[in-house]
């Protein structure tokens, strides 16, 4: 039983036409959120390529809070930005405390967001007290995040990366709203089948913890460049891309000839 300690970016839309812009431009029903419920959405590219993978809370009817990993509000904020043409919708961006429960429930908390995520409870709030609980380190918390193969951005989510790659279109779009910015590619992908040149895989291995610029091999070719690396208490686990050549491959080594096991994870699993 533990919780994470850290800060989020929080991006506040409201306005009497946040949620007609919203639905044209995320990827999640926004209409379909009622008050206080949460969901993953995506942000793309016109060509349908990542620029922000977030959380959405609709707190109110007309006003909503889009949490992301610290440091990519601006970037979040100013792809908003770059299509908000005579609407009445406001944007502010704010930096609330983000306490990530973990093998624990977050009972009696109150707070703007409490949802719950594969593997605990995240609550956010501007300023949220010190919990009562183990306090989990960055290095744990980064090891859960892996086994429980959840993308970061600027790990493994980029303005290149395609969001089928990553394996989080299922539970961030909605195939049956109205149309949204970038929504060709994704709809085009999950139409013809997963075909991305690669795809998103958990690793993990007991030798020496490899770093993000080693090789990981299968049959002797080098198949996956890892993208977040950390150590566990038996060795170390890493999230990284995999070629498309090698997706059914279960395992791997690193250069040295230690084993690796390949691991599905998200839309793969």
């Amino acid at each position: 039983m533990s919780v994470h300690i850290a800060q989020r970016d929080v991006v506040r839309v409201n306005g009497s036409d946040a949620v007609s812009y919203l639905q044209g431009q995320i990827s999640q029903d926004v209409e379909a959120l009622a008050p206080g419920e949460s969901a993953n959405s995506l942000i793309l590219q016109p060509q349908g390529k990542v620029d922000a993978w977030f959380r959405i809370t609709r707190v109110a009817a007309d006003e909503f809070l889009l949490d992301v990993d610290a440091g990519w509000g601006d970037p979040l904020v100013a792809r908003l930005k770059r299509f908000l043409l005579r609407v009445d919708v406001e944007l502010t961006l704010e930096t609330w405390d983000f306490h990530a429960y973990r093998g624990q429930a977050a009972d009696g908390v109150d707070a703007p967001i409490v949802a719950t995520v594969d593997d605990g409870v995240d609550v956010l709030a501007p300023v949220l007290a010190e919990p009562e609980a183990d306090l989990l380190s960055e290095d744990e918390f980064t090891a859960l995040r892996i086994e429980a193969g959840r993308p970061a951005m600027g790990a493994e989510l980029t303005e290149d990366t395609i969001p089928a790659a990553a394996g989080i279109v299922n539970e961030s779009t909605s195939f049956t709203k109205g149309c949204y910015t970038g929504q060709e590619l994704v709809a085009r992908v999950d139409s013809r089948g997963n075909n991305t040149p690669v795809q998103l895989r958990r690793f993990r291995g007991a030798g020496e913890q490899p770093v993000l610029a080693d090789p990981i091999l299968v049959g002797g070719d080098e198949v996956a460049s890892l993208t977040s690396v950390t150590s566990t208490e038996g060795g170390w686990v890493a999230l990284g891309y995999l070629k498309r050549s090698a997706v059914e491959a279960s395992m791997g080594s690193t250069a040295d000839g230690s084993d690796v096991q390949i691991e599905p994870v998200g839309d793969f699993a």
